[in-house]
């Protein structure tokens, strides 16, 4: 049995909106722009993808699953994330080497400690 990870799906009350919002925040492509399935990939070709669905109610509670995202310069990127309109996100975390921030609907979603220069 082989699987490949097409894509995973993210419930939002304005997919278009927060399919921009996180096209802008990791850089990728728009691969569909519909209003009910607003799809986004690092490449036209390249898997996996963010598909936003609408959906009515709004997010309650901690999500129980998010990404993970690794940057060169972790300071940075998070003032970047923030200026985009990300939030500062209190999960219980305490104090990390990773920041949590929420996307403009309130999904977590966790930035790492910078990569390290390789020795």
């Amino acid at each position: 049995m082989s699987l490949e990870w097409e894509q995973t799906i993210v419930d939002a009350r304005d997919p278009v909106g927060l399919g921009r919002w996180w096209t802008e925040a990791l850089g990728w492509v728009v691969v569909n722009d519909a209003a009910d399935e607003y799809e986004i990939r690092p490449g036209r070709d390249r898997l996996p993808g963010l598909l936003f669905v609408p959906v009515a109610d709004p997010k309650l509670g901690k999500n129980r699953l998010h990404l993970d995202l690794r940057p060169d310069d972790r300071d940075l990127e998070v003032q970047r994330l923030l200026d985009l309109g990300a939030t500062m996100a209190d999960v219980g975390q305490g104090e990390q080497s990773w920041v949590v921030l929420a996307d403009p609907e309130g999904n977590e979603f966790c930035v790492l400690e910078s990569r390290k220069p390789p020795r």
